[in-house]
């Protein structure tokens, strides 16, 4: 099965945080593909921080849940600090791994929805995936990544520094 992972990071070396989770998902799944790296505002919480997200498609024979658990390990190993705020909400992060999707596979679990609930609004999500599935579509609306990225609002201009 085809796995699209989002990797995102916006405290310390961010390129570093990258490469690290890059090479503990090398050693687990061997070859895979990586999109360009992405530049973000924080999604969701307001943070001076900008993020470098990329996307990452691996193929395993795991279970969308054992593939979770693996990234959930990878995440802790590398950054053991949360990436939520004491009232459950968003904050920065060293490291934070999704699974966006898993081929056209559909779960709505407590643990794990796939493919990712926010998959259609994040454009740090869509942009770097589509570079490495622009045929994918999304199981449940048909869309490709291209479609819905045209269905976002525009960015707004970053103020000058």
């Amino acid at each position: 099965m085809h796995y699209f992972l989002n990797i995102g990071s916006n405290l310390g070396n961010v390129k570093l945080n990258i490469s690290r989770a890059l090479r503990a998902l090398e050693e687990k799944y061997g070859y895979f593909e990586t999109s360009g790296i992405m530049e973000s505002r924080p999604w969701g919480f307001v943070s001076p921080n900008t993020f470098a997200n990329l996307a990452v498609m691996i193929v395993s024979d795991r279970t969308p849940a054992e593939v979770l658990a693996d990234i959930k390990e990878i995440e802790s190993r590398l950054n053991p600090t949360p990436h939520r705020d004491a009232h459950g909400g968003y904050a920065d992060r060293v490291l934070d791994i999704d699974i966006m999707a898993a081929d056209d596979v559909v779960i709505d679990t407590e643990e794990l929805t796939l493919p990712h609930p926010h998959l259609p609004e994040r454009r740090f999500f869509l942009q770097p995936f589509n570079e490495l599935a622009p045929m994918w579509r999304h199981p449940a609306t048909g869309l490709t990544c291209a479609e819905m990225l045209a269905a976002l609002p525009p960015e707004e201009e970053s103020p000058a520094d």
